[in-house]
């Protein structure tokens, strides 16, 4: 596969910004308010790489909660309100990036989140002018991770085939779904999410084709398939 060919595909949430301890704390203090107690461990066990359609569904049919507009609308002001305030980008990242763009290799971002959330997390990041306009949502497609339809959404999008696609997660339903999609897919540990064992255990069980906890070995691994 030539270099020209090669489109890396980055989850959002956890690979190109270190949003999930800070979502999984909104979400916890949510559902808590709602008088439903999970800790942060399983919110992670059940939620994370997940589609708001998917979370909204597993909260109605495991834990009897309804979230309404009312509740989404405070979430999703105080998750917002603590991304910009606190969002930081995955330490690596602008790096990784510009050693793929000298080796000819293209990038776009795949992402569970909604549009607003996904731009958010960019823009405040400071990534926003490198993956504009090649920016694609769950919302985009029926359905979500682990469902494949997303990177196979993007790959289309982007002129790609999948056997062109290396796709960059760290979740077990992104994992799944690039595995569903056939494209080759790294786990990325680098997170500060990650320290869980029952995650990387879940992670290492979906057999990725490679694990890395540093964006400054991207290069090295994608120059490898």
């Amino acid at each position: 596969m030539a270099p020209e060919k090669r489109l890396v595909i980055f989850d959002c949430d956890g690979v190109l910004v270190d949003s999930e301890p800070i979502s999984i704390e909104v979400l916890v203090a949510s559902f808590a308010r709602a008088g439903v107690l999970i800790d942060e461990a399983g919110a992670y066990r059940r939620f994370l790489g997940r589609s708001l359609s998917t979370v909204i569904a597993a909260a109605r049919e495991e834990f009897g909660l309804d979230m309404d507009e009312a509740f989404l609308e405070r979430l999703r002001q105080d998750l917002f309100a603590r991304f910009r305030a606190d969002l930081r980008p995955i330490p690596g990242i602008i790096e990784a990036l510009e050693a793929l763009e000298a080796h000819g290799i293209g990038w776009c971002v795949a992402s569970s989140s909604h549009m607003e959330r996904i731009r958010l997390s960019l823009t405040v990041t400071g990534l926003i002018d490198r993956f504009d306009p090649n920016i694609f949502s769950a919302a985009m497609v029926a359905r979500g991770k682990p469902a494949p339809d997303l990177f196979l959404h993007a790959a289309e999008r982007m002129g790609r085939t999948s056997s062109d696609c290396i796709v960059i997660e760290d979740s077990p339903a992104g994992i799944e779904a690039a595995k569903a999609a056939g494209m080759t897919v790294f786990a990325f540990t680098g997170g500060s999410h990650t320290h869980f064992a029952s995650h990387r255990a879940a992670l290492d069980a979906l057999a990725p084709d490679a694990t890395f906890d540093a964006m400054a070995d991207l290069i090295h691994l994608v120059a490898k398939e």
